[in-house]
């Protein structure tokens, strides 16, 4: 059985760590701060440390950084004094770490973007990434609540955001909101290589979801923003049916010979590697952020898709000169 002062400090812990947690939904949802990704991260994480230090000191694991000597520890501490205790990312590398991989994989992500975006101005990184961001805050939910009860559970706390812009699609396959920076582009390309396909999947690092507009069936009733339906029903499977045949599984790759090739063989002869260059170096193209290649090896770009329609489209409109 647990010392008082065991549980009192655990519960100190606990409580700091949901106040983070709502702090940082609060500043994330705010619309006028303009700082809000990097804001929901450094609080998460704080969130996160404290929780997995309440657990540990549940489970009587020292979370405090020491030397074995031979006879006592030797505790590791501050200038003035105070014991120095494991950040986040140690906290995730411990034997006892209650989290699964892809909840460990989303957190390293986070942490990661923070070292990337600290002391910069990251546009992009609000709106493009925020599923890894819900996944968080789904992944402290359960994890708060399997350790240490329902109690404490925060769902009921913070629930839906309302908000004034509607969901739809974009209106051509090159515009992007807010586009990433290249650094995070980068840096977000290289961690999700380093991951399985069942990791990069599990909605435990990335929760998406599907929106199909909803007509309201009666009048006069409770209407819900947003409404489940059960996965085995008729409607779900044709939803996802429809959506997966649609969904590109793994993307096919051009060098930019092929593409120039297939230029001509589509009646442009005229279309040499030149005008290629100069089209993608006038569009920016090569940057990440708008997902039109990839740079598999340092010097070898390979373009996707997305940029031989892009092609396609401006040698059309340029008929004339390239037939």
């Amino acid at each position: 059985m647990k010392n008082k002062r065991t549980q009192s400090v655990a519960e100190s812990l606990i409580q700091k760590s949901r106040e983070a947690a709502m702090h940082a939904v609060q500043a994330f949802n705010n619309p006028l701060t303009t700082f809000r990704a990097e804001a929901f991260i450094v609080l998460m994480v704080i969130a996160w440390t404290y929780l997995l230090h309440a657990h540990y000191r549940k489970m009587d694991v020292d979370y405090r950084y020491y030397d074995q000597r031979p006879i006592r520890k030797h505790y590791h501490r501050t200038k003035t004094g105070a014991y120095k205790y494991w950040e986040l990312e140690r906290c995730l590398n411990e034997d006892y770490c209650p989290l699964d991989p892809s909840t460990q994989s989303n957190l390293r992500f986070l942490v990661g973007l923070r070292h990337e975006i600290e002391h910069h101005q990251s546009s992009g990184v609000d709106e493009q990434l925020a599923g890894r961001y819900l996944a968080c805050c789904l992944n402290y939910e359960r994890t708060l609540t399997e350790i240490f009860g329902d109690k404490y559970a925060l769902g009921n706390v913070i629930s839906f955001a309302l908000q004034f812009r509607d969901l739809c699609p974009l209106s051509s396959p090159t515009e992007s909101i807010n586009p990433l920076p290249s650094r995070i582009a980068k840096y977000v390309q290289k961690f999700d290589a380093e991951l399985s396909e069942e990791e990069f999947q599990s909605p435990h690092f990335s929760y998406r979801l599907l929106f199909v507009r909803k007509l309201t069936g009666k009048r006069g009733q409770a209407d819900k923003a947003i409404e489940f339906i059960p996965a085995e029903s008729d409607l779900a499977k044709t939803i996802d049916k429809d959506y997966w045949v649609q969904k590109e599984v793994e993307r096919r790759k051009y060098r930019p010979s092929d593409v120039v090739r297939s230029m001509q063989s589509e009646g442009y002869p005229q279309f040499k590697m030149h005008d290629h260059t100069e089209l993608w170096q006038g569009q920016d193209a090569k940057n990440l952020s708008k997902g039109l290649g990839i740079e598999v090896v340092p010097g070898q770009w390979f373009w996707y898709d997305r940029w031989v329609e892009v092609v396609r489209k401006y040698c059309k409109d340029n008929a004339a000169r390239y037939q």
